[in-house]
């Protein structure tokens, strides 16, 4: 199944439960369940957004209007899903702190039930949404994930811990009198989704920004490139969409040089769907450039 169907039907699976935990958390008086709930709420709107990246992708791959592809409307996506984690991670903290100091009564076994079956819900969507074929090998046998897929994945997981945490605050509260789990695993659920909101947003910025790859991937390169007598005097690599990436290599050689030649000597298991050669020769700085696309 692909990432986008994966996607549609956990967002349907996700509506439907955030419906059901946030009203039995108003009924039943449980901050934890409600924070679950809310937290389920955030993710269906995200989820959506993720659906919607997919689709829009598909339709605009042939899109003269896009240079590169729609391949980054994946990490917009994601990162657009981050800070909705972020802003839900503030809400999460700010409401546990208010229950803090206004404690309501909790009806227990009602709401350790729902919180259960939201368990069951978020291991299904985790199960459904895990990132098994859904990337691209690159250099070294490193992977270039679907940053779409994993926010959406790490939507479900955050919503599989808070699930977690509400059932063992509940417990904790019923079976010990400790009230004050049940908004102390609010704050603490907030903390966690916060971090991971700001892993997906550096990971997915870098790509949106075009950040150069890491710095064995460049030397590689260089080393295939100067191992022809060729000296690299210009170098760009940044990622394009999932599994997909972006060059420009400047070379200065003695003698002439097509870019084909040149092209010929980049290694083929980094990924590059487009490759801009710039070739100097020595004798005459003012060449033209030479330019040359590798087929996805």
């Amino acid at each position: 199944m692909s990432g986008e169907a994966r996607t549609r039907w956990v967002v349907a699976l996700t509506a439907v439960t955030m419906v059901v935990e946030v009203a039995a958390g108003i009924v039943f008086g449980s901050m934890a369940l409600l924070a679950d709930g809310l937290h389920m709420a955030s993710h269906a709107a995200a989820l959506g957004m993720s659906a919607f990246a997919y689709a829009y992708a598909r339709r605009h791959a042939h899109d003269g209007r896009f240079s590169f592809g729609t391949g980054k409307v994946n990490s917009l996506a994601g990162f657009a899903s981050a800070v909705v984690l972020a802003l839900f991670a503030l809400m999460m903290g700010a409401e546990s702190v208010k229950r803090f100091l206004n404690p309501v009564p909790i009806a227990y076994d009602q709401a350790i039930a729902v919180a259960v079956l939201g368990l069951v819900v978020n291991g299904i969507s985790v199960f459904v949404l895990r990132d098994r074929h859904d990337h691209h090998h690159g250099a070294g046998g490193g992977h270039h994930h679907d940053h779409n897929l994993r926010a959406a994945h790490l939507h479900v997981v955050a919503d599989a811990l808070t699930s977690l945490l509400a059932i063992g605050a509940l417990l904790a509260a019923k079976y010990f009198g400790a009230r004050w789990m049940d908004p102390a695993m609010g704050v603490v659920g907030g903390l966690l989704v916060a971090r991971w909101s700001w892993g997906l947003m550096r990971t997915t910025s870098g790509v949106l920004l075009d950040r150069q790859v890491a710095p064995d991937d460049l030397e590689s390169i260089r080393t295939a490139v100067s191992a022809d007598g060729l000296e690299v005097v210009d170098l760009h690599i940044w990622e394009i969409g999932p599994g997909y990436r972006a060059a420009i290599v400047g070379v200065r050689s003695s003698r002439p040089v097509i870019a084909d030649e040149v092209k010929s000597l980049v290694p083929d298991d980094l990924g590059i769907a487009h490759l801009t050669v710039e070739v100097h020769v020595a004798s005459d700085p003012l060449a033209t450039a030479g330019h040359s696309e590798r087929a996805s």
